[in-house]
């Protein structure tokens, strides 16, 4: 059997260590991680992780009131590029974890017709151990944001106090999400689990694909 290649702890406090740093997400490169067994996949956490903060402080700023609605336009495409690169990171996630857990060959781990190996009898989960670790990622960033309200010193304690209920609420929530997420990467080191890579992506992201853009580009001019 593999060893697990990734532990909900360990994604936990990446994602709370870099939120920690006051040149991060902004930082480039990224700082270095030190050397796990799984190097590229630690990797890939935390290129998700910077662009679901990065993410966060656009949709922030999009919603301004007082700016020209270029800047927000601006936000908005920005948004669209962090939010692709965030889904590119999960996916590669996925494939790297499927490696590790010797479901797919490396070979072909990214194309569209990886040779998967599943045990008979595996059930196949809904939710792939990448998109869990996305998902970590936002809880972390919401755990931080309302541990600040916590903080606040101007405003009244009921905002203090709702505030703290509500981070242990986002606390608690973390951390069931990890136990499922080790469960998951448990039960397909056993062979009672496995998850695909679907490879999604965002249409309107795509010229080909975007009827808006498809049809600006068949009326402009050659």
């Amino acid at each position: 059997m593999p060893a697990q290649p990734v532990l909900a702890l360990d994604v936990i406090a990446l994602h709370d260590r870099l939120l920690a740093q006051d040149d991060w997400p902004q930082a480039d490169p990224p700082p270095p991680l030190p050397p796990p067994p799984q190097a590229a996949l630690w990797h890939w956490v935390q290129i998700n992780h910077r662009n679901n903060c990065l993410l966060w402080a656009e949709e922030d700023l999009a919603r301004r009131r007082t700016v020209a609605d270029t800047e927000i336009a601006a936000n908005k495409r920005a948004i669209d590029g962090f939010n692709q690169a965030r889904n590119d990171a999960t996916e590669r996630i996925d494939e790297l974890l499927l490696v590790a857990l010797q479901l797919v060959d490396e070979a072909s781990a990214r194309s569209d017709a990886s040779h998967v190996t599943v045990p008979a009898g595996a059930r196949l989960n809904s939710e792939t151990a990448g998109s869990m670790i996305d998902r970590l990622s936002i809880l972390a960033l919401k755990v931080r944001a309302m541990r600040e309200q916590t903080a606040r010193t101007d405003v009244d304690d009921a905002h203090r106090a709702a505030s703290a209920v509500k981070l242990e609420r986002l606390l608690q929530q973390r951390h069931d999400l990890g136990a499922c997420l080790d469960e998951l990467i448990r039960d397909a080191m056993a062979g009672r689990a496995f998850f695909k890579v679907y490879r999604q992506f965002k249409m309107y992201n795509d010229p080909r694909l975007n009827p808006v853009l498809v049809d600006e580009q068949r009326r402009s001019p050659a």
